[in-house]
């Protein structure tokens, strides 16, 4: 019997050559005397590493890529009665950040080939009541910020950047998470610059508005005094021993992901001339490339992936249907409104193995097994 090789999409040994400098991080940050085990000194170097490595005002840790949004949707005081105007395919806090704040989300349908929000669409639906622009940056491919920028200039908009997938990219030569008012990062095990939990930021180059994040993260608390609350805040507060983990891999963070661009690259350059089999992959290129995914558009999407699958690569789908198509956001999209783009890349998006410890025998087999199904149709 012929063994298949088994190429992971989530690699499960991820953080294996770490494993040593965590369990001495446990300890290290268990018998600290200073017994911060949320928002102490690591948090605070962790936070100023973030800050200078991309020339921020600041940059604020909390609990989440998610609570990131819902912190600066606060912040900017939007809430009931506001709009904000999101991207129809996407993850769900990017509709769902605006509806906890009490504000509605409208949806923007998306380009047809990088998947991210069409500013041209997003700027055709913005109302008297519209208080935001909030694109996402998706998979390869960071969203159309100049245009963005832009458009919330000429309409008098706050503009929020969902920078989770894309930290350390750039664009015209400024990092993703710094074209908006404020931009936001994931540190979920699977992002680039990933760990083992839940955390994000907020990066801005607004040092007000980052300190109102501060203080909103903590119970509304400003930090001069304990149990003094400015305002009605949030628990979003980061871990230390996470913050000493980031600390300890963070000088790696360009080789990791230079080594995902690299697989990027020739995957694209491997699938270019597959677009008439029906197998699109996303454009070439590096500037305003982020590498957290990599999804080509496939018209025989589920055929590619169990074909993948029968040879032992492992693909993954993320979004199967637009946001406004879900039941939770269904009730907030016109009954008559369409999205065809973002039903179009909820059909056809399929997401390959990138992560940095692919080996390049790995990376030639997945784009073999590809191309052979390509010549196949």
């Amino acid at each position: 019997m012929t063994t298949v090789q088994t190429i992971p999409f989530f690699p499960p040994h991820l953080f294996e050559a770490d494993r040593e400098e965590l369990l001495g991080l446990v300890r290290d940050v268990a018998l600290d005397p200073e017994q911060r085990f949320i928002l102490g000194a690591r948090s605070a170097r962790f936070e100023e590493t973030l800050r200078s490595s991309l020339r921020a005002a600041d940059a604020v840790l909390c609990g989440s890529g998610t609570s990131a949004l819902e912190l600066v949707l606060a912040a900017m005081d939007i809430g009931p009665g506001d709009e904000v105007v999101v991207p129809a395919f996407g993850c769900a806090p990017l509709a769902a950040s605006v509806v906890n704040a009490g504000a509605v989300p409208v949806f923007a349908d998306v380009d047809p080939h990088t998947m991210v929000a069409d500013p041209a669409d997003a700027e055709r639906r913005v109302t008297p009541r519209t208080k935001a622009l909030m694109p996402a940056h998706m998979f390869s491919v960071m969203a159309d910020m100049p245009a963005f920028r832009e458009a919330a200039r000429r309409r008098g908009l706050r503009l929020i950047e969902d920078s989770a997938v894309a930290q350390g990219a750039t664009l015209d030569g400024i990092p993703a998470g710094l074209w908006g008012e404020a931009g936001v990062y994931s540190f979920v095990q699977v992002k680039s610059c990933g760990m083992p939990g839940e955390g994000g930021a907020v990066v801005t180059g607004d040092a007000q508005l980052a300190r109102r994040v501060r203080m909103l993260r903590n119970h509304g608390q400003d930090g001069t005094q304990r149990f003094l609350h400015h305002e009605v805040g949030r628990n979003s507060r980061f871990d230390e021993l996470q913050a000493a983990f980031q600390l300890h891999r963070f000088a790696g963070f360009p080789r990791r992901l230079e080594r995902r661009a690299e697989i990027a690259a020739y995957y694209t350059e491997r699938f270019a001339p597959l677009a008439a089999q029906g197998v699109l992959p996303p454009p070439p290129g590096r500037d305003g490339r982020c590498y957290y995914v990599y999804a080509v558009l496939a018209e025989q999407r589920d055929a590619l992936r169990a074909h993948l699958t029968e040879r032992g690569v492992q693909t993954h789908v993320y979004y199967r249907q637009p946001l406004p198509e879900q039941p939770a956001f269904a009730r907030y999209a016109a009954p008559d409104d369409r999205w065809p783009h973002a039903r179009r890349a909820s059909e056809r998006h399929l997401a390959l193995p990138v992560h940095h410890l692919l080996t390049d025998t790995d990376v030639e087999y997945v784009a073999d097994c590809v191309r052979a199904f390509a010549a196949g149709r």
